[in-house]
């Protein structure tokens, strides 16, 4: 399991390369040097199982790399920022990032968000799920309504899979951390909201009712 790591910072991208050998992970840093286009295109070289992306690099910052490599390939991708404004966090995930981390972050807890986003990548299979007339198709990644369609990050398809599978049926926001993160220990509440907020925009971008995913006060989500 290959992690690219962009990192301008040389003792954190030391640090972190370090911690993911010993888990067992093979490491390939990256200073952050050069343009979006090159960083993106020696990710791309790479072929990472996932990569962990600074927002703010010397010549570029993260959300143009994670726009970049979005053009090429749906590898998961967690940013990470010494920002806390949630118009970061909202513009990142808008931009396919699957994650979002906030500095100082626990090396640890940041492991255990890059081991369960490989393993929700690897879970992944064909499949198409039905529910009300969209349809979720989980090898391609993509919502279909009424013959319009959309492309959802790794995240959006995940929340949207657990949801029609349990159609009519109440999903915590704590099940739906667990299920996307493993666990709900290191995740802010407010990147899960971020998600679904955005997943709402793309269902409705393809004419799909705005009250198909119903929030349900103090309990979570339903279709």
């Amino acid at each position: 399991m290959k992690v690219f790591i962009v990192e301008d910072d040389e003792s954190l991208r030391r640090e972190l390369g370090n911690l993911l050998v010993l888990q067992g992970f093979e490491a390939v840093p990256h200073d952050g040097l050069g343009s979006d286009r090159e960083i993106a295109d020696a990710a791309m070289r790479a072929a990472p199982d996932c990569v962990v992306l600074d927002l703010m690099l010397p010549a570029t910052d993260g959300h143009a790399v994670c726009r970049c490599i979005r053009e090429a390939s749906r590898v998961p991708i967690i940013m990470l920022t010494a920002s806390d404004r949630e118009l970061d966090e909202v513009l990142g995930l808008g931009l396919g990032a699957d994650d979002y981390v906030t500095k100082p972050y626990s090396p640890a807890s940041l492991v255990a968000r890059i081991r369960a986003l490989m393993r929700r990548s690897a879970n992944v299979h064909a499949a198409v799920v039905e529910h009300k007339g969209l349809e979720l198709d989980l090898a391609s990644g993509k919502a279909a309504y009424n013959g319009a369609t959309a492309e959802l990050t790794r995240n959006e398809l995940r929340i949207l899979d657990v949801l029609m599978r349990c159609p009519g049926t109440v999903v915590t926001r704590a099940d739906l951390m667990t299920e996307l993160w493993e666990s709900d220990e290191f995740v802010d509440d407010n990147t899960l909201t971020v998600n679904v907020n955005r997943l709402r925009q793309k269902l409705s971008s393809i004419g799909v009712p705005d009250d198909f995913v119903a929030t349900r006060r103090n309990m979570g989500y339903q279709v």
